[in-house]
């Protein structure tokens, strides 16, 4: 179904929704679990935390850490996704022509992510993306996903109403920080969970490769 309400603002959510970069986090975090002799999380519970900041998400996976052991995961994870690199991060084939053409329409864009300020502005050179966005947030920069914060920010610098907002994420965590935060949700199936989970939520469309966006919005 067409959307008819006016859309000003389009926040996106970055991995598994911008960046194919699902199956390095999960692989980056499994690693850093090994070299600190904690449990190794499942593909699929790796998965589920793709969005939050890391402090939570260590906690859903490997249940109370000391502080020394957080900083310990921080440093180990950092590592395995920067350094060891794993599996390749291509941006998803048509998410280029999705922002140029909703640039080019007038819409403002964001991102809002689980990635650090500093990870996320690596990436953002790295992928020649930066122009698109008028705001971006990221995890150390607000409460986890799926608490509304990041997206209150994001409207309140950028003066656009919940109305005018639509949020765009691979993981269950975006839909529901869009419907905490009052905003309409879309779907994409194509990164950490099916359609089946994202339903959960209620989004308005759910889509199954980056181009189906432009149609609802």
């Amino acid at each position: 179904m067409m959307n008819q309400k006016p859309t000003k603002l389009v926040i996106f959510d970055w991995d598994g929704t911008i960046m194919d970069s699902v199956n390095r986090i999960v692989e980056s975090m499994q690693s850093a679990a090994i070299s600190a002799t904690l449990p190794v999380p499942s593909t699929q519970a790796v998965k589920d935390i793709i969005g939050m900041s890391l402090a939570p998400a260590f906690e859903q996976l490997f249940g109370q850490l000391s502080p020394t052991q957080i900083d310990q995961m921080k440093e180990l994870y950092r590592q395995e996704y920067v350094d060891e690199k794993h599996s390749a991060t291509p941006v998803f084939e048509g998410i280029t022509h999705v922002l140029e053409s909703l640039t080019s329409k007038g819409y403002l864009l964001a991102v809002a992510t689980g990635k650090s300020r500093a990870g996320l502005d690596r990436l953002l050179t790295e992928s020649g993306f930066g122009h698109f966005f008028s705001d971006t947030m990221t995890a150390d920069e607000a409460k986890s996903k799926p608490h509304p914060q990041m997206i209150e920010i994001l409207m309140a610098r950028l003066n656009v109403s919940a109305l005018d907002t639509i949020m765009i994420g691979d993981s269950i965590l975006d839909m529901k920080m869009a419907s905490n935060a009052g905003v309409r949700g879309i779907g994409v199936s194509y990164g950490a969970h099916t359609p089946e989970v994202l339903n959960q939520a209620s989004p308005m469309a759910i889509v199954d490769k980056p181009l189906d966006i432009l149609v609802h919005i």
